[in-house]
This record gives structure tokens, C-alpha cells and sequence, in this order.
């Protein structure tokens, strides 16, 4: 029986992994994380998953008073049904074969780049949207009629309003693209040419001529990427009001001893309509500063964050102070990393009225300007706040020419504590995209982050004050997978009326809740615990927090996550805290045994106890070789008969310990295990044979199948074990079948062969002899 025992089932499809003991690190995962089948099964994603001939579901506009999301893509528009993004309408826009022919004898490809990728898609005014696509590495943009109202149910394409895009949308459907539209005016941030190298930001439509940056100067733009256009006032005044361009470009030579990244906010005002001498028809305001993103290091070295990928302006009380919240990833080849810096505006004006980034020296380095700036200030709006220009055709040439030569800052911008936020390393994925919801809770207002990756996974954030409000704590909440397949995360838009967030990927489009309670468990401590600001404990169940409700049993907790606090009043009132789950287990003596328990929140640390039978004691489990403890249960690797008793496994998170299952493991010892292998069908027992060498094949597999159903206590691994008996099982009946019925067609083959040659025989001696 011996050499038997050890064929056991001794290794477990499980990862065994040492986990550190040590709660700073779990408090860098996130707290639950979801598959995306278990984002299906819960009802908590609807996903439209693409059309066979379209791709690139990138450009988004959410329209909350039609309760539609237009999204561009390739060679098509969408309007989706915010509640629902199953119900859907179309416009297909294609480009024609003359334009595909042209694009293909061009060298480029006939799939990915030879059709009309929508790159810009505007509200423009209460009846149309304005849409601007690649048409081939030809754009071309036209308007599309939505109708006077909702139940019109009009989404057509304007066929006779299209008119050239250049300067609007790009020729390369790689190339990103910002734009803003307001009064009737396009601002866009992209390039200008087929060979993609005239970057620029213009400003097109409206009565007024175009107008642009300066053309190949790269003090300027040099090979910029941009990634976001807002409109923000700087006071009361609508003629100072300004746009800012925030975008990624390679360093101004002397800037960086090599080739480097670095992220910009560049900003114009939005009554510049160029010089009058000089600058024709160019933009006399534009100034742009670098966004720093980094973290402090030894030595003085800091680890920076240059490629800005996503930026998100989450508006305040004061329309004039939104908080930019950035995203960041590496440009560094020695490790893969991303964060998130949180910026004021504030800030950001305060560089652009310091000192000018001006060429000096010897080495020709930059250094600010410390010479007379002329007035009115380069960078300033004509406007009766700051003096008596009406127009920037009316400023003197000197501040055209000083503009001209002086358009960035030398002062760097510096995020809010002078660190990112959030930051993530060593992980398969990088950030790429974010908005922002602020949430009233019990304790105060938060602001919720939703990240998305290159991987096709959403992260909920929250920034929560530990001693103050300066002083941050990162709390990830969720983990969601979004999509069938890993995919970058292209496009986020999120409605705060409908309470949904949408997703865009080159593959297709997702929509999930902002909010999720149920998923954080049944219990007031499990949603104590979550500190998610959409959540509160209601006397039942973890449900949607209304600050307008009143109920006394409301139970959050977002600053601290305190259940002690919170839930002690409520411990003999809650049901799910006395329904702790129990399981009855059997063990083989010196065979193997796993016993599975997974909290559901990844930050919790989990720790074993052990009560041995008749004895109250609870004693808590040391591991060694025999005992190991896994992140998803403990495997006792070789059991013996005082490891019989009842096993606790309790779950400490936040200093709040929670018992998850209590397991009862009962040991067959192997003698007791002979009698129950060798009775025969009959129930006679024929335990006087040999243990090992006397079992029939037969017994061998029942004892195989034996082990390792014992060896898999939880009802999944059984289930599967049992349908892969039930597998082979059918398998053997069926190839005994086709053994039987190649055994009869054989015997019937020769029998037929017998009487052909008995027949043939007879009539040969049956036949008349020829004369």
C-alpha cells in the first residue's frame, strides 16, 4: 500500500508563492479584482463587441441631454443609447475606391491606413455634430444632422457639405489628434501634411481666417503628440479666457543632453487673431511651459514620468480653478512604470507669468531671461483688463517679435506636493487613460479615478487624506478586466447623470456602473472595509450612498475604513456575520490535502487556526515543510492522524479580523483504507491479499480516483474530477463498443469468406467438364 500512498495526488494546480507579510504591500493591489466573465455574469458590462469591416472606436462625444454617446471610428459614426450601448445607430463613411487606390500606390497599407479613420467629432450646435476623418490620407469632415430632438430619431451624414479636413484632422491615422470647438470655431492640435512632420495647432471654421503656430520652428512645437484641448477662464472677462493645449514632444535642443520626451501644456487666447506686421495670421499668445511628473530619488535623481499619455480637467466651485489630473508613463528603457500627477491651475498661471526660456552664453544654454519684457506681456489677451489693446493686430512689434523667439517658460509646472499621486511599477500594463468623478460621502467630497491600461483593464482609484488633505493615500479599490481580449484602452467618457463610464478600444466598446456595492460582500464590516465612496452600509446590505437619505443605520467609512468603530453595534443584528461557511473534509493518512480559502479582498492577510477535536482551544498554525500556506488556501502536504480537527480561516485587514470558513478534516487511516478497497462488488472483503500487488486494474483506478477526489475537498475540483471519470469512463465503454463491432464485422467477414469459398468449390465440382 505503501509505494501506492506515494502516487498519490501530491501537487495542486495552484501557484504556491511566498506571500510577504506585510501590509504596505498588499495596500498597493487592488482590493477586489474581476474577471471579465465575472464582470458578465454579475450584469455589471454591457460590451458592443465591433463591427467585422470597422475597428478603432476612439473618438468620443457624450451628449447627456439627448442621452446618446457619438463615437468615430473607422469608416463608420455611432450614436449609442447611453443606458444601453446595445441600442445603437450608424452612419457609414466610407472613402471611395479612387481615394483607396490613390492611398495604396502611395505605399501605404490597405487596412490600416487607406480608409477614413474618424479623428474629430464636435457638438456644433443643437441640431449638428461636426466630423472630420483621415478619407485616405485626404481629410475631409462634414456635418451631421441629429435632428431638433431626441424622439426625431435623425442620424444622417450632410453628403453636401464636405469640405477639405486638412488642418482639422490628421493624414495618418496613427497620429493623435486634440480638439475643442467653441463658438463655432475649430481648435485643433494636429498635422498638417502627408509625411506628418507640419505639426501645428490651428484654429479653423468660424468668419475669421485661419490661424496657426508658427510653421518648422521647433522652439515652438518639435514633433509634438497632443492628448487634450480645454477652454478655461481666467476671469470673469470672456475676452481673457484661454485655450490649453496639453501634448508630449521631444526636447528643445540643449534642453537634454540626449533625446527625451517631455509633457507640455501649451495656451493661446481665444481672441488672437495673429500679428499685423508680423505673425500674420500666427498666434501672438501661444506660450507653452513642461509639466513635470516625477519621484524624488537618492542622491538628488529623480525617476521621471515624461510620456504624457491622457489629461482630465475635473471642474470645481470655481470655473476658474479645475484640477488637471494627468497621466504619465516612462520614456525609460530601464523599467516600465506609470503615475498620475495632480496639477492647479493656479500653478500653472503662475509659470506663465514668470521668467521667459531664453538662449545665452557661451554654450548657448538655456537660461530665464533677465532682460526688460515689453509690454503688454507676450502671452497676455487684448482686452480692457490689462490695457487698451482691442485687438493683438494692435500690439507693438516689439512684443510680436519677443513672442516670436520667447515661447516657452523657463520654470517647469510642479504637481500638487510635488509627486505623483499614484504611481504603478512593475506590473504587465501602463496607464492610458483617466477621468474623474466627485463623489459626496458621510465624510466629505472624494474624487474617484477611473484609469484605464494598455491591457484592457479599468483601475478605481481613490485619494484619500491621511493626517491632512495635502497628504494623500492611494486606495485602489477595483481591478476590472472590460474587454474578451487584452486591448489598449484607446477612449474613456463617463456620464454622471446616467452613473456609467464607457470605454473605447481599437476592438470594440464597453459600459460598466460607476458603482458595484454588491461585489464587496454581505456583511456591514465587508463594506466598512471597501472605502469606496458610491458605497454605504443601509441596515441590510452594501448599497448606493445618497447623501439626502437619512437613515440611522448607515454605516461608511472613507477616510479610515474602520469596522470596529462602524459595525460593533451591529454584530448581533447581522445575520452574515453568524453564517460563516463550514465544510467536512476527508483526508488519507500520509497523502496529501488542500483547503481552499480566498477573501475576497486581496488586501487582507490571512491567517490559519487549528482546534484539535473535543479541545475548545484555537491555536493558530505555524508553516514549514510539511504545512504551507498558498495564496489561495493551505496545503498540508503529508497528513497524519493528529492533524485531524478544525481548521479557522480568518481574514485581517484594517485590524479587523473576520473568520471565513471553518473547516472539519477527518483522517482515514490506511488500514481502514485497505478494508474499503479490497471488498469486491459483492461486499466480501479480501483484505487476506496482498495490498499492492493483488489489486485488479480495476481497484487500481478506483483507488486512483479515490486519492485524488479526497485530495480536492472543494466542490469545483470535484465536479470537474467526477465529469473527467464520467469522460474516460463513456471513452472505455465506447472503444469496448467499437472493439466488440470490429470483432463481429471480423468474424462475419471471414464466415462470409468461408461460404464464398465452400460455394465456389461446390459448383467447381458441380460444373460440366467441356467436351
Amino acid at each position: 500500500m505503501g509505494s501506492l500512498t506515494g502516487i498519490a495526488f501530491l501537487f495542486l494546480g495552484v501557484s504556491i508563492t511566498t506571500r510577504v507579510n506585510c501590509q504596505n504591500v498588499k495596500n498597493n493591489v487592488p482590493r477586489v479584482k474581476l474577471s471579465y466573465r465575472e464582470m458578465v455574469d454579475s450584469n455589471n458590462l454591457i460590451t458592443f463587441n465591433g463591427m467585422a469591416n470597422s475597428s478603432n472606436y476612439n473618438t468620443f462625444v457624450l451628449d447627456e441631454e439627448r442621452g446618446r454617446l457619438y463615437i468615430g471610428a473607422k469608416d463608420h459614426v455611432f450614436s449609442f443609447n447611453v443606458a444601453n450601448i446595445k441600442d445603437f445607430q450608424k452612419i457609414t463613411w466610407p472613402v471611395t475606391n479612387t481615394r483607396r487606390d490613390e492611398c495604396k500606390w502611395a505605399g501605404k497599407d490597405i487596412v490600416k491606413e487607406c480608409a477614413n479613420f474618424i479623428k474629430v467629432l464636435k457638438v456644433y450646435n443643437h441640431t449638428h455634430l461636426y466630423a472630420c476623418g483621415t478619407g485616405a490620407f485626404h481629410p475631409v469632415c462634414t456635418y451631421i444632422d441629429i435632428g431638433h430632438y431626441p424622439e426625431d430619431n435623425i442620424f444622417k451624414l450632410e453628403h453636401a457639405h464636405f469640405e477639405n479636413g486638412r488642418g482639422k484632422s490628421p493624414y495618418d491615422p496613427k497620429l493623435l489628434t486634440a480638439s475643442i470647438l467653441i463658438d463655432g470655431e475649430l481648435y485643433s492640435g494636429t498635422a498638417a501634411d502627408f509625411m506628418g512632420r507640419d505639426f501645428a495647432i490651428f484654429r479653423t471654421l468660424g468668419n475669421h481666417h485661419p490661424i496657426r503656430t508658427e510653421q518648422h520652428d521647433s522652439r515652438w512645437l518639435n514633433d509634438p503628440r497632443f492628448v487634450g484641448a480645454y477652454l478655461v477662464p481666467e476671469n470673469d472677462n470672456p475676452e481673457d479666457d484661454k485655450v490649453y493645449f496639453f501634448f508630449r514632444e521631444n526636447a528643445i535642443d540643449g534642453e537634454h543632453a540626449g533625446k527625451a520626451t517631455h509633457a507640455r501644456i501649451g495656451q493661446l487666447c481665444k481672441n488672437d487673431f495673429g500679428g499685423h506686421r508680423s505673425l500674420v495670421n500666427k498666434w501672438t499668445t501661444f506660450l507653452k511651459a513642461r509639466l513635470i511628473c516625477s519621484v524624488p530619488g537618492p542622491n538628488g535623481i529623480d525617476t521621471h514620468f515624461d510620456e504624457l499619455q491622457d489629461v482630465y480637467l475635473m471642474n470645481s466651485k470655481d470655473p476658474k480653478n479645475p484640477v488637471v489630473y494627468a497621466v504619465f508613463t516612462t520614456s525609460s528603457n530601464v523599467f516600465k512604470g506609470s503615475a498620475v500627477c495632480l496639477y492647479s491651475l493656479s500653478d500653472v498661471r503662475r509659470v506663465f507669468l514668470g521668467p521667459y526660456a531664453h538662449r545665452d552664453g557661451p554654450n548657448y544654454q538655456w537660461v530665464p531671461y533677465q532682460g526688460r519684457v515689453p509690454y503688454p506681456r507676450p502671452g497676455t489677451c487684448p482686452s480692457k483688463t490689462f490695457g487698451g489693446f482691442d485687438s493683438t493686430k494692435d500690439l507693438p512689434d516689439e512684443v510680436i517679435t519677443f513672442a516670436r523667439s520667447h515661447p516657452a517658460m523657463y520654470n517647469p509646472i510642479f504637481p500638487i506636493n510635488n509627486r505623483p499621486i499614484i504611481i504603478k511599477t512593475e506590473v504587465d500594463y501602463q496607464f492610458s487613460q483617466i477621468v474623474v468623478d466627485r463623489v459626496e460621502a458621510e465624510d466629505g467630497q472624494y474624487d474617484v479615478m477611473f484609469i484605464g491600461t494598455d491591457m484592457g483593464t479599468v483601475l478605481k482609484v481613490v485619494s484619500v487624506p491621511k493626517e491632512t488633505w495635502h497628504d494623500l493615500e492611494e486606495v485602489l479599490l477595483e481591478e476590472m478586466t472590460v474587454f474578451r481580449e487584452p486591448t489598449a484602452i484607446t477612449a474613456m467618457e463617463i456620464s454622471t447623470k446616467q452613473q456609467q463610464l464607457y470605454i473605447g478600444s481599437p476592438d470594440g466598446v464597453s459600459q460598466l456602473p460607476l458603482h458595484r456595492c454588491d461585489v464587496y460582500g454581505k456583511a456591514c464590516a465587508e463594506c466598512c472595509l471597501a472605502r469606496d465612496p458610491y458605497c454605504a452600509w443601509d441596515g441590510s446590505s452594501c448599497s448606493r450612498y445618497f447623501p439626502t437619505a437619512k437613515r440611522r443605520t448607515r454605516r461608511q467609512d472613507i477616510r479610515n475604513g474602520d469596522p470596529l468603530t462602524h459595525c460593533s453595534d451591529l454584530e448581533h443584528n447581522d445575520p452574515h456575520r453568524q453564517n460563516l461557511e463550514e465544510k467536512i473534509i476527508y483526508g488519507v493518512e500520509n497523502s496529501s490535502t488542500f483547503l481552499e480559502c480566498s477573501p475576497k479582498s486581496q488586501r487582507a492577510m490571512v491567517f490559519w487556526q487549528f482546534q484539535k477535536q473535543h479541545e475548545d482551544k484555537k491555536e493558530e498554525i505555524k508553516m514549514d515543510d510539511r504545512i504551507i500556506k498558498t495564496d489561495h488556501g493551505l496545503l498540508l502536504r503529508t497528513l497524519k492522524k493528529r492533524d485531524s480537527g478544525v481548521y479557522y480561516c480568518n481574514a485581517v485587514e484594517h485590524g479587523f479580523v473576520q473568520a471565513l470558513l471553518k473547516v472539519t478534516l477527518e483522517i482515514i487511516d490506511t488500514e481502514h483504507l485497505d478494508e474499503l478497497l479490497h471488498k469486491d462488488e459483492d461486499g466480501e472483503n479480501h483484505k487476506h491479499k496482498e495490498p499492492s500487488n493483488s489489486m485488479s486494474p480495476t481497484q487500481k483506478i478506483w483507488y486512483r480516483d479515490f486519492m485524488q477526489l479526497i485530495s480536492h475537498p472543494n466542490l469545483n475540483t470535484m465536479d470537474e474530477f467526477c465529469e473527467q471519470v464520467w469522460k474516460r469512463d463513456r471513452k472505455q465503454r465506447r472503444q469496448k463498443n467499437i472493439n466488440t463491432q470490429v470483432s463481429s464485422n471480423k468474424w462475419k467477414h471471414l464466415q462470409e469468406n468461408k461460404k464464398g469459398r465452400n460455394r465456389r468449390t461446390h459448383e467447381f465440382e458441380r460444373a460440366p467438364r467441356s467436351v
